[in-house]
This record gives structure tokens, sequence and C-alpha cells, in this order.
């Protein structure tokens, strides 16, 4: 059962991190109890999986349509 719990934390925050990365207009939160993503996008993954992750515990972010971002976050996607 936490097993399962972690992978879906990490789904989710996958999503936020390839909605970030992306620029796709949204809010994203995410703690250790809880993610929040209003807006964005899941993953495309094909033809490979996107290997983007949030090094950080908690984080706010707002990606406004033109391109603008305003975020808590400032470390890398990479895995």
């Amino acid at each position: 059962m936490i097993k399962q719990s972690l992978i879906n934390r990490h789904e989710k925050l996958r999503a936020i991190a390839y909605s970030m990365d992306l620029l796709i207009p949204g809010f994203y939160f995410w703690c250790p109890y809880f993610t929040v993503r209003i807006g964005g996008a899941i993953p495309d993954d094909n033809p490979y999986k996107y290997p983007g992750k949030i090094h950080s515990f908690w984080g706010v972010a707002l990606v406004l349509p033109g391109y603008k971002i305003v975020t808590t976050y400032q470390g890398s996607y990479d895995a």
C-alpha cells in the first residue's frame, strides 16, 4: 500500500515537472502530503518516458499564458 502511494505521488510530481518544463499554463502546488495541479498536462511518454523530476519537498508555481512563470522552485527537472 505504501509503495503504491509513493508511485502515485511520483507520477503526480512528474506531471507537474512536465507541465512546468514545457510552460503549460496552470497552477501547481506540491508538499509531502498532497499535490494540486490545475491546468497543465500529463506527460506524453511516446517515444520515450519523460524523465523529469522535482527535487524539492514543497513548492508553488503559477504558469501564465505567454510563457510567464512564477515559482518557488529554482531547481532542475533532470532525473
